[in-house]
């Protein structure tokens, strides 16, 4: 709990550096980004519930002429792929966005380290690498998150049980989009297992990054800087743990 605490409080810690080292500039990069695939998902949600919902309309034929159960059923079809589609959206920014919050982080850590920072030589052959395991995170992570989610948004079709269903998907999307944020830092150090086995123990750090990261999703307009302060923010405390 101690860790979640200070996952979340690093994100004040994190504005501070931002605007002491005139960090804002790398916001807008990962904002346009951002837009741009929450307008492909949303679209992607408002068109497929139509066809999702009367799917499952024909799974009960008694309901199909009901006007509530068509209404319901959409609504449903909607949720689920939105909570789906927020998976694969958290991962594919953060991927999208890695040539710009790595250097970001670097900073960060630089200023943070002063002079027992050893800098890494930039050389095309580095980015490369880095881009590669950057998709073998982002592919592990979109896999077990995806397979976490749907299970349970089956659970929550249980009575009673279900109801638990919403606060732990919550929690296991605020875990993997710590992970991401954490792993700009730890790619300077580490290769991809040992990242894991990092992100692991320290798995509180990672929910409060989350956490506050999701929020700010959440909020419609947060989407545009929740990046770029969470990377700031887990480096700051990913730097701390190593």
């Amino acid at each position: 709990m101690k860790s979640i605490l200070d996952g979340i409080a690093s994100y004040g810690k994190a504005i501070s550096l931002v605007n002491r080292l005139g960090l804002w500039g790398y916001v807008l990069a990962p904002g346009l980004v951002s837009i741009v695939v929450a307008v492909g998902l949303f679209g992607a949600a408002w068109g497929l519930s139509d066809n999702i919902g009367d799917a499952l309309l024909r799974l009960i034929p008694g309901l199909a002429d009901k006007g509530w159960a068509e209404k319901t059923a959409r609504i449903a079809s909607a949720v689920v792929i939105l909570a789906l589609g927020l998976v694969v959206f958290k991962q594919l920014v953060m991927a999208l966005a890695a040539p710009i919050m790595s250097p970001l982080s670097e900073k960060v850590e630089r200023y943070l380290a002063g002079d027992t920072y050893h800098e890494i030589r930039f050389s095309a052959g580095q980015v490369i690498s880095d881009m590669v395991r950057g998709l073998r995170i982002a592919l592990r992570n979109v896999v077990r998150e995806l397979i976490f989610t749907v299970l349970l948004l089956l659970l929550g079709l249980i009575p009673v049980i279900g109801l638990a269903a919403p606060v732990l998907i919550f929690v296991v999307q605020a875990y993997y989009a710590g992970f991401g944020n954490m792993d700009y830092t730890l790619e300077r150090h580490f290769g991809v297992r040992e990242s894991v086995r990092f992100v692991r123990r320290h798995r509180g750090a990672a929910i409060g990054n989350g956490v506050v990261f999701l929020l700010l999703l959440l909020t419609g307009v947060g989407f545009l800087f929740a990046l770029p302060l969470g990377a700031v923010a887990a480096t700051v405390e990913t730097r701390k743990r190593l």
